[in-house]
């Protein structure tokens, strides 16, 4: 009997199954172990998280690496997590000339125009005059009230109010004229004095609409047709507002700089082709399936998306000692989001939702690095170890040891980094494809949409549902239901939006609803998952029809979310195909596909790539 270990490096995670081998070939499995993967996939950091995988699993059996006869690696295409996954987009930089501010609690309501006045030279204003007043922290409350009131006895237009502190309604409530008050400008001392501004405040529920308008703002600071094109950004930042401001400085122009989105150059195996990043995901996607099978994807110098893609490069070429010429890229997925962009002269550090595009990039597997970490492998445990099979080859032996499951058979391995298909016919024969965009991807969209800049928290907010803290006693979930405790909850989490991670209630830092968050997640999941699925199906299918496929199996660690099987699922029915979370060899779950195919496949010859 020989000691087999087949060893599965993914993107998040590595896995391992241990299998005792008979000379008749005959496979009986002892043990499996599952690590965190050592750094990017598919490069010589990988040892050390094999070797930590295999140390785990024989640990159960109380033997040692020396004992095994054979180790089998997968062979593993990289997909940049960290650097391909970004969000393009054409960066906008409009210089300080207006402002627009969404406090929680403006005070008044309307819209308020004047020349702004700080509230310490309110007294020397001219009767009939339009002003809007500044008031900074110093000045409390009360003694603003004062002094407004007695200027509007002398005949002075107070149209509205700029305030540092969070005093809004307290000051509207003790004037005796009301007017739109925004509060909560934390850099008060930046706005121009004597500059004519604009204050619009909408009643609760309500939202901005003069100001939100480029040609309301064009009416209000009496604009030209060039003026008014320069100002869109603006009055897109306020969309969606309940308050807002803006002040025509000296200047009077919005500069802007602009980093084009860029061009994305595929070079197919048949054709070329180029599409601009502006012209969306849906069209980068139509153009990248008209000329697969791809051989290589390119970037436009010089704008944000050939920054990107050559960054990948740049990355591959150091982990792998290739040059980055020599770096394929073989596939893409990119999706259409949003990113908040910082609104640069913004006085309250005001953010503006940009449409972006989401890209991951997959690097095209190298058997030769491949072997060569097989090699160092080997060196380092002193076993003999080989470079198996494809990953999703693999993947389909490993998962026909689901109970229930039959040839022709598809199945979908949903990992971190990559979506991967196979499809075996009833001759045995199997079509697989790499996909780039699976669970890294989700964690990013959600981190740029929500502008988090916290993995740790997307990566929570993705996997673990969410619930409202409604009273010290009880919780509501996101699905609605009702859930009460015996015992007091933290006051800490009192009225706030919190992740039911596991046996704890992790709150979220931010202003977000529950209605948001699950939108955000489930946008996420749909985007990259159920997008990558169809595609992958459509591509190993002998006639591309996904509705000709009769089973699909779901494998891989995104299978274990919480929702993605049921999106899928959902997305497949609509074609009638039947889809199910894989159970491999009756006892691991989704997970361990990969390394159980290795040892199943010792002796038999691996599929076609797309």
């Amino acid at each position: 009997m020989n000691l087999i270990a087949g060893v599965d490096i993914g993107n998040a995670t590595t896995e391992v199954a241990i299998a005792n081998v008979s000379d008749r070939n005959r496979q009986d499995f002892l043990a499996s172990g599952i690590v965190k993967t050592s750094g990017i996939k598919g490069t010589r950091q990988n040892i050390h998280g094999v070797i930590a995988a295999l140390k785990q699993a024989l640990k159960k059996l109380d033997r040692s690496i020396e004992d095994l006869k054979l180790v089998r690696v997968n062979e593993a295409a990289p997909v940049i997590g960290d650097v391909a996954m970004e969000t393009i987009t054409e960066t906008i930089i409009t210089e300080s000339t207006m402002i627009g501010h969404n406090p929680s609690t403006p005070g008044g309501m309307g819209l308020g125009i004047g020349v702004t006045v700080p509230i310490k030279d309110l007294q020397y204003s001219k009767p009939n005059e339009e002003v809007i007043v500044l008031i900074p922290r110093t000045v409390d409350f009360e003694d603003a009230a004062k002094s407004m009131n007695f200027v509007l006895h002398q005949g002075v237009n107070i149209n509205g109010a700029i305030v540092q502190k969070d005093d809004g309604v307290l000051i509207n409530n003790r004037l005796e004229k009301k007017i739109p008050i925004v509060d909560e400008v934390k850099l008060i001392d930046k706005v121009p004095i004597g500059m004519k501004a604009a204050l619009e405040v909408a009643p609760a529920g309500g939202v901005v609409e003069v100001l939100s308008n480029p040609y309301g703002i064009a009416t209000v600071f009496e604009l030209s047709g060039e003026e008014t094109k320069m100002i869109v950004p603006i009055s897109r930042a306020l969309i969606g507002n309940r308050s807002a401001v803006i002040i025509k400085t000296p200047k009077g122009d919005v500069k802007e700089r602009h980093i084009p989105a860029g061009k994305i150059f595929f070079e197919g195996k048949k054709r070329r082709a180029e599409i601009n990043v502006d012209e969306g995901a849906k069209k980068m996607m139509d153009t990248l399936n008209a000329t697969a099978p791809v051989n290589d994807i390119k970037g436009e110098p010089g704008t944000n998306a050939g920054g990107m893609l050559e960054r990948v490069r740049q990355v591959m070429s150091e982990l792998t000692k290739q040059h980055p010429r020599d770096i394929m890229i073989q596939d893409m997925l990119a999706v259409d989001t949003f990113v908040p962009q910082k609104v640069k002269g913004g006085l309250a550090e005001e953010f503006s939702m940009e449409n972006a595009v989401g890209i991951a990039a997959m690097v095209k597997a190298d058997k030769l690095q491949m072997q060569m970490i097989a090699d160092e492998l080997e060196k380092e445990l002193d076993v003999q170890v080989e470079v198996g099979g494809v990953e999703a080859d693999m993947a389909i032996r490993g998962a026909l040891s689901t109970p229930g499951t039959n040839i022709p058979v598809a199945i979908l391995d949903l990992g971190a980094g990559s979506t991967d298909a196979s499809f075996m016919n009833k001759e045995g024969k199997v079509k697989y494809v790499h996909l780039a965009g699976a669970g890294n991807m989700v964690t990013m969209l959600i981190n740029s949409e929500l502008g988090l800049d916290d993995m740790a928290l997307a990566e929570d907010i993705k996997k673990y549902s969410l619930a409202k803290v409604e009273s010290l006693y009880h919780i509501r979930h996101e699905d609605g239901t009702v859930q009460f405790f015996e015992h007091p909850l933290d006051p800490k989490i009192f009225a706030r939006v919190v992740i039911l991670k596991k046996n704890e209630m992790i709150p979220i830092p931010y202003d977000f609803s529950i209605e948001k968050l699950r939108m955000v997640r489930r946008q996420a999941k749909e985007k990259v998952f159920v997008t990558n699925a169809l595609r992958s199906l459509r591509m190993v299918y002998p006639t591309g029809n996904v509705r000709d496929i009769e089973f699909v199996v779901l494998l891989g660690g995104s299978s274990l979310d919480f929702e993605v099987p049921q999106l899928i699922t959902d997305a497949l029915s609509q074609h009638g195909v039947v889809a199910g979370r894989g159970n491999i060899r009756g006892i691991e779950g989704p997970r361990n596909a990969v390394a159980t195919g290795l040892i199943l496949s010792m002796n038999e010859k691996g599929g076609d790539s797309l």
